[in-house]
């Protein structure tokens, strides 16, 4: 059998990422924060690069440095002086006397020297160290306290003990319960409830805290948690044999204990969102403006030009250079693209939600991506990565660019309204309910069909009002 060998021409398509299109998209998926700090690392790792601020300052300076120079050399010179001898001054007095004067001026003056006490950065005391801190008073040993301090370090947040005990002190040689007693003493610890394993050991806890004539709370919470969770204060009525005002009165104890021991010690930071747009409204029209402000210019520097355009220098040289020219070049032009995509999916986003921007959140109409996408000429999956984690400070207040993306609800008159604004319905029927007697899933399908003309599944209005954190009708109901 012969073997031949045959050449052949045939044409194919194929897609290639190239690793300058992976970065303008990886780009263009990043937030405003993320941009910063990908921008600060290229600038480390690419000598080409330089902030057009910083050069332009650079050469202020440098020019007003000349400028000094120049007036020196005009200027008398200054009367002859022993070089070696150095100029005695008494610092102690300078010290004293300045002090003195601080003191008798007013707080108005010398501002400059006065400390603004309200800018100071306070900390509050963490639930750790506020429990850490009442071990030590408590008379453990060493080996006692060394476990101690491993429960109070598994302690979450809200003042509960999720992990066993058996994998927080696995190296340990003491028995299992003088572990279990060593807990059970943190569990007398302030704030009360704290070190619990559940919701029901919690309450007890609170409960033995409270002292005497608590034998029915005890029984209820042992017994009748779920009872009391729906609020079925008849059937634990009927289970105990006691009145219903009897039992009401125990629940009355057991809804005043604190289910989260350490909500008291929680530290609510506030997340400051810079916006990556704005839209601004200009007489009868809306104008779109990209935050410029703290991302970093980048402007090749002259010096690497001047070097690969010089003959002096090798062939390796320049080919680094060249190397990093071109990667410098790439990172400018993608965030060029980026800025120019944002401004353009956020024009696009006004226009379609003119309304909303006009009347408020009852006028926000259904989009989806498609609708972005084909307005402005792009891919659906560009649109998504546009809007995924950049904002727009509107004169409606700051969103993520996502919150204008909502599926469409309809109405009894053929029309549709945006999901959000369901929502915001919903929340308000809500808001304004007899607590004694909550509104149920379907009465607000009923009252929706009826005030708004939105016609909605009840199981929609269980989605939505999950999604809002709204209880059940069951939970929401107050009985006293």
């Amino acid at each position: 059998m012969a073997l031949e060998l045959k050449q052949g021409l045939r044409l194919s398509q194929q897609l290639r990422m190239t690793p300058q299109l992976q970065q303008a998209i990886k780009l263009l998926q990043l937030s405003r924060l993320e941009l910063e700090q990908t921008i600060t690392k290229e600038m480390e790792e690419n000598p080409i690069l330089e902030e057009a601020g910083e050069v332009a300052e650079d050469e202020a300076a440098a020019k007003e440095s000349e400028n000094l120079d120049m007036v020196e050399d005009t200027e008398a010179p200054p009367p002859a002086a022993d070089d070696n001898k150095k100029e005695e001054f008494e610092w102690e007095n300078y010290v004293e006397d300045n002090y003195k004067q601080s003191n008798s001026q007013s707080g108005m003056r010398n501002t400059e020297e006065v400390h603004n006490y309200e800018n100071l950065i306070t900390r509050h005391e963490s639930l750790q160290e506020y429990l850490i801190w009442q071990l030590k008073l408590s008379g453990f040993n060493e080996e006692e306290q060394r476990i101690g301090i491993k429960i109070v370090g598994n302690i979450d947040d809200d003042g509960y003990l999720k992990v066993p005990l058996s994998e927080i002190c696995p190296e340990e040689n003491l028995p299992d319960d003088e572990i279990e007693g060593i807990l059970k003493l943190i569990q007398e610890f302030d704030p009360p409830g704290v070190g619990a394993r559940d919701l029901k050991e919690c309450l007890l806890v609170q409960a033995k805290v409270l002292g005497e004539d608590t034998h029915d709370v005890v029984d209820i919470i042992q017994n009748y948690m779920k009872d009391l969770e729906k609020k079925n204060f008849e059937g634990i009525a009927k289970a105990t044999g006691k009145s219903l005002q009897e039992i009401i009165e125990v629940c009355k104890i057991v809804f005043d204990m604190e289910p989260k021991p350490g909500r008291g010690f929680a530290t609510t930071e506030t997340q400051y969102v810079t916006p990556d747009v704005y839209v601004y409204k200009v007489g009868d029209e809306y104008v779109v403006s990209l935050n410029e402000d703290g991302l970093p210019r980048l402007k090749i520097s002259n010096f690497y030009k001047n070097v690969l355009s010089g003959k002096t220098s090798s062939s390796v040289t320049k080919e680094y250079i060249q190397d990093k020219l071109r990667s410098a070049v790439w990172l400018i032009k993608s965030i060029h693209q980026r800025q120019r995509t944002i401004y353009k999916v956020t024009e696009s986003i006004v226009r379609y939600q003119r309304d909303f921007l006009d009347k408020g959140l009852e006028f926000l109409k259904p989009m989806i991506l498609r609708d972005i996408a084909n307005d402005i000429g792009m891919h659906e999956s560009t649109v998504s990565r546009v809007t995924t984690a950049k904002y727009v400070h509107t004169p409606r207040g700051i969103f993520e660019l996502k919150y204008f993306f909502n599926s469409g609800i309809n109405k009894t008159d053929g029309d549709s309204l945006a999901s959000e604004s369901v929502k915001e319905k919903i929340k308000e029927l809500v808001s304004k309910e007899d607590l004694k007697n909550p509104f149920s899933d379907q009465k607000i399908v009923e009252l929706l069909r009826a005030d708004a003309g939105i016609d909605i599944a009840r199981r929609t209005v269980a989605k939505y009002r999950d999604i809002l954190g709204i209880l059940p009708s069951s939970k929401r109901k107050k009985y006293f």
